[in-house]
């Protein structure tokens, strides 16, 4: 049976979506649990980035199971402080949440989080939850740390530099080609199995 939010209220959602939660970074000085977070960089450099993901404009439910869509959150900031030659080392995360998600349906969405999180040894140490009438909205602001002055950026590359790329560039486009071609194809056919092979692939 799923839990409707307004039944353990948005503090209580809070206090079940953080429980457990423990500080891995020594940065962290206070995390979840008071009016804001204790961060202190006394020797470096901070990184801070901010991405948000609106349902129906970065992402679709029809085919992104929550926890992924939460891991990938999470990365996806990470990642930026990475770019900058930086670590990261906590988030905040916000969320606009419609009536047609359940407690358990967050709990989903966190669990993916949390995965990002303790794989990259990354604190969760805050955020906000509100209602939307627009669908799922995530936002997540990541803080990093870079030695003093070793921060890498945009304005730094020079032609002639060496780019270097890993994975299968286009791969991940090409599998939201075949998503959407497939959410198409079974508009209004009840019982439908997609088909992903085929010569053309």
């Amino acid at each position: 049976m799923e839990t409707e939010i307004s039944t353990i209220g948005e503090f209580g959602l809070i206090d079940r979506v953080t429980s457990g939660l423990t500080a891995g970074n020594p940065s962290t000085v206070k995390s979840v649990g008071d009016d804001a977070a204790v961060l202190s960089y006394p020797d470096t450099d901070v990184l801070v980035s901010s991405d948000m993901l609106l349902e129906g404009v970065h992402f679709d439910l029809t085919y992104v199971p929550l926890k992924h869509l939460g891991y990938k959150a999470a990365v996806v900031n990470f990642s930026d402080i990475y770019a900058m030659n930086g670590t990261p080392r906590q988030i905040t995360v916000s969320l606009g949440i419609s009536k047609r998600f359940t407690v358990e349906h967050i709990d989903e969405l966190y669990s993916g989080i949390r995965l990002a999180c303790e794989i990259y040894g990354v604190d969760l140490v805050g955020g906000d939850t509100t209602s939307s009438r627009s669908g799922l909205v995530i936002s997540i602001t990541c803080i990093g740390d870079v030695a003093k002055g070793e921060a890498v950026g945009r304005d730094g590359a020079h032609d002639t530099d060496l780019i270097c790329v890993s994975g299968d560039l286009g791969a991940a486009y090409m599998g939201l080609q075949l998503l959407e071609r497939e959410k198409a194809a079974s508009a209004g056919m009840k019982d439908f199995v997609p088909r992903f092979e085929g010569k053309e692939y």
